[in-house]
């Protein structure tokens, strides 16, 4: 920012397009500039927003998927659903498997909300207590290829399965590199496009309590999800088509960016967490500080 633009006005946000480079990776739970008042307001708010996070799991946990829509919705949740949700069913005995961008922990939840049918997601590190409080079954990933690929295909066989090949969320307008694991697994794949704002705090941590993602998610006022079903993939455009397992995932990660007006990075998770952690982002159980 030069002189002239931030003069009078320190607390000035410089635009976008005016980053001397592109800011993919960023850490840090506040969303806002914490101006003095700015901060008054998000300390004010703190007590109603762990008490309103509480209510809005004990929805997602208790309520059948309507009535959990409609009730989060009206506490504040902005959810903008588009594409035939409803009609993404198998046409062989195997599940569905519908793969997403990545924003935060919650994707899958909110996913299944909106298709009104339990999922299951496939996760490579989840804290226990995100766990405990998911209502849909989760299963943990070994980060071995061929172990992770059996699991998945034993659990597409049980019924529809949701997985986030980024491996890690990213905040801003970028997708990660797509992992072509779950290219090899199924010929019916169904990409969902899903994005998502907060105004207050943000939902994702690299170097903090994982734990917490979910919850400090949940604490701001009007959280809002984008979710939008892009159809399944023709078959000619699959591996069961003679595309390789890369090819595939690169269509998928394309077909994603242009529906969110994201561009796509060749970033991996690693890169995530070597910029942000100064680690591979490898969750090991002994860290129990880390709510592991």
């Amino acid at each position: 920012m030069n002189n002239e633009e931030g003069k009078g006005n320190p607390s000035s946000v410089l635009p976008r397009d005016k980053y001397p480079k592109p800011l993919i990776f960023h850490d840090g739970r506040l969303a806002f500039l914490p101006t003095p008042s700015a901060t008054l307001y998000m300390f004010m708010w703190f007590p109603l927003g762990i008490l309103l996070a509480i209510y809005r799991i004990l929805l997602g946990i208790l309520l059948p998927y309507g009535w959990a829509m409609a009730l989060g919705v009206w506490s504040g949740i902005n959810l903008q659903v588009k594409g035939n949700v409803l009609e993404e069913k198998s046409e062989q005995n195997k599940g569905v498997l519908f793969v997403c961008s990545h924003r935060t922990l919650l994707d899958p939840v909110f996913l299944s909300t909106c298709l009104a049918k339990p999922l299951t997601a496939v996760t490579y590190s989840l804290s226990k207590v995100s766990e405990l409080i998911a209502p849909i079954r989760t299963v943990r990933l070994t980060r071995d290829r061929r172990k992770d690929g059996e699991t998945m295909q034993r659990l597409l066989k049980e019924g529809d399965l949701v997985v986030c090949p980024e491996g890690t969320t990213c905040r801003e307008p970028y997708l990660l590199r797509f992992s072509s694991l779950f290219a090899e697994l199924a010929d019916e794949i169904v990409p969902v496009a899903v994005n998502s704002h907060v105004s207050m705090f943000y939902g994702t941590t690299a170097s903090g309590l994982k734990c917490l993602d979910p919850i400090f998610f949940l604490m701001n006022p009007r959280p809002s999800y984008y979710i939008e079903v892009l159809g399944k993939v023709p078959k000619e455009l699959t591996c069961a088509g003679g595309r390789s397992s890369c090819e595939v995932a690169n269509y998928i990660q394309q077909k994603l960016a242009c529906a969110l007006g994201f561009e796509c990075t060749t970033l991996t998770r690693k890169d995530k967490y070597m910029m942000l952690a100064g680690n591979e982002g490898i969750v090991h159980e002994d860290k129990w500080r880390k709510c592991y």
